[in-house]
């Protein structure tokens, strides 16, 4: 029987660009001890308070089917979450809950997106975004971004790259560059939206990851708001990962829409996850601090390891848990330099080539584990450049 073209071409009938993920867990199955450095998953869990909310929840009943758009009392708090920290009202009518942010993406797509519509996403991306277009019938189109303009967009990129689509996906912090927009690019890039009639969908979920300069909502500059969806979510704020648990702010109209679809694909978030959720945010900015503060030692630890050498450069990590490292002067591709350092130093880290076109001759490293362990892992991820750019050069 024939699967329909949309779930067979979800990555455009190539790689997912996770290979050398998949690679390295295959070599921890067989019992090799890698060293990850891929994926954004923090080396701390959940905490036991937010844990302790969600076994409540559950043990008081909380475990039957919640409300689709997400309980009142989280849609409540993400909204005053959102409006303080913006400026811009939001009410609980603004907010749908989410099976995490991948699902918001999927659906503000969906959304906004008839089939055969040209949606744009920027270049790096995160690796899902062009399947997750795709997904949802919409036609992806990329706009590639330079590492001398700090992966930022052009105005002159965005208003060319735009015309006549529909949509435009951006990310800032952004992943996997670490770059936090600049005002003038977010001024930019709402030029854009306006001048071509675009929807905006930003994805926030590294808000509360800013190292260096400050984390701007496209949604709060004039003319944006009622054109702007923005999806959050729990997992890197509150390292809430597995707990599948997100956002999409927006219009009351759209989410009125954006309901009946959660009706009718996800039908809704646990309860139980849901108060877990709402506990958390009300712990207030401190937590979401704590969370934060390895990623920002580590950026920190990152500078130094570089420090005294040219051949490894840092694209400037402002934000996020990765940095982007610039390998091109070793004269390999990111994803040759990969494959090359976990099958030497079973140390695994992302290709550029994982996350588009434009970080190609890159990779990126997550900042993910102890210090100790994340300085050494550095260390001899430097010399075993070295040792590559030698042999090239010989």
């Amino acid at each position: 029987m024939k699967l329909s073209h949309r779930i067979t071409h979800i990555t455009g009938g190539g790689s997912d660009g996770w290979d050398v993920f998949y690679k390295a867990r295959r070599m921890i199955a067989d019992g090799v001890p890698v060293t990850e450095l891929t994926i954004g998953e923090h080396d701390i869990r959940t905490s036991p308070d937010i844990l302790g909310a969600m076994h409540a929840a559950a043990v008081g009943g909380h475990t039957g089917y919640a409300m689709v758009p997400g309980t009142h009392d989280l849609r409540k708090t993400v909204a005053a979450r959102i409006a303080s920290r913006t400026g811009v009202p939001t009410t609980a009518d603004n907010i749908l809950i989410t099976p995490g942010g991948q699902a918001a993406l999927f659906a503000a797509h969906t959304a906004v997106c008839d089939p055969g519509d040209t949606a744009v996403y920027i270049d790096p991306y995160y690796a899902t975004y062009p399947g997750t277009i795709r997904g949802s019938s919409a036609v992806p189109k990329a706009l590639i971004t330079t590492p001398d303009t700090a992966f930022q967009p052009t105005c002159k990129a965005l208003i060319e790259t735009t015309a006549g689509a529909t949509s435009l996906l951006v990310n800032t912090p952004n992943n996997p560059t670490g770059v936090v927009y600049s005002a003038q690019t977010l001024q930019a890039i709402c030029d854009a939206c306006i001048t071509n009639d675009l929807w905006l969908i930003s994805d926030e979920v590294y808000d509360t990851q800013v190292w260096d300069g400050t984390h701007i909502s496209p949604r709060s500059l004039p003319g944006m708001a009622e054109r702007t969806l923005v999806v959050g979510s729990m997992s890197k704020s509150h390292a809430m990962t597995g707990s599948r648990v997100g956002w999409i702010c927006g219009p009351e109209g759209a989410i009125d829409q954006l309901i009946n679809l959660a009706t009718h694909t996800t039908y809704g978030v646990p309860g139980f996850i849901q108060d877990a959720a709402d506990f958390a945010l009300n712990q207030g900015d401190a937590v979401e601090e704590a969370v934060a503060a390895p990623f920002r030692r580590r950026r920190m630890l990152t500078m130094q390891a570089l420090e005294g050498q040219n051949l490894v450069r840092a694209v400037p990590a402002q934000g996020a848990m990765y940095v982007m490292l610039d390998m091109r002067a070793t004269g390999m591709s990111g994803e040759g330099f990969a494959n090359a350092l976990l099958d030497a130093e079973q140390i695994a880290v992302m290709p550029g080539e994982s996350f588009g076109q434009a970080a190609a001759g890159h990779v990126r490293v997550a900042m993910t584990i102890a210090d100790d362990k994340y300085v050494d892992a550095l260390s001899r991820l430097i010399a075993f450049a070295s040792a590559k750019a030698s042999q090239t050069s010989d």
